[in-house]
């Protein structure tokens, strides 16, 4: 048997194997998706925009600190960011095929839990760096301008990095879920 012959199919059934083993992820994500109605978001202070706007303007009066990672301004900075991106684009985006695939299934499964997951020092793909040390006031007024701004939007949103297309309500959960996420650093000072 010649050896050309015999790698083709090698590199044949190795495609098929992780076709295979992706169809099954995204059939049992699917079918998590199916069978799970979204569930409210898993934090009461970011349950919906008014609500992380009044937890937002407690901060004025009564800072909180992270535990671990970014400092709060970088925090809502990089929060603001996300916001802001949603509006004007995203400086990178991950590939359309990403998008259309794995990503639209990945804000599936978050919306589906009410709950995000991701890297919480991880910066927007593209995205100017976020130093620590920032007056908080200023990154508590930006995510809140970024919020407002967002709120009033009535035109087409800009592609996700990685979900790809949102409407505005699923945008408008996005960002909430976000925020809860990285609210789970978040505790008194």
């Amino acid at each position: 048997m010649n050896t050309d012959t015999k790698d083709n199919r090698s590199v044949r059934r190795a495609l098929l194997t992780g076709g295979a083993l992706l169809a099954g992820a995204a059939a049992t994500g699917a079918g998590y998706v199916l069978t799970h109605s979204d569930q409210p978001i898993a934090m009461d202070d970011f349950s919906d925009l008014p609500r992380a706007m009044r937890t937002l303007e407690r901060l004025r009066t009564a800072p909180l600190r992270t535990r671990s990672g970014w400092d709060l301004a970088q925090v809502l900075h990089h929060s603001a960011q996300s916001v802001e991106y949603s509006l004007d684009g995203f400086p990178q985006l991950k590939p359309a095929w990403f998008r259309g695939s794995l990503g639209s299934m990945a804000f599936a499964v978050f919306s589906a839990r009410g709950r995000m997951s991701h890297g919480l020092e991880e910066p927007i793909p593209g995205a100017p760096a976020i130093a620590s040390g920032q007056p908080l006031d200023a990154a508590v007024e930006h995510l809140m301008s970024a919020l407002g701004r967002f709120e009033r939007h009535g035109n087409a949103l800009a592609p996700h990095f990685a979900y790809g297309v949102l409407s505005k309500s699923e945008y408008t959960r996005a960002h909430l879920m976000h925020l809860a996420n990285h609210w789970e650093l978040v505790d008194a000072g």
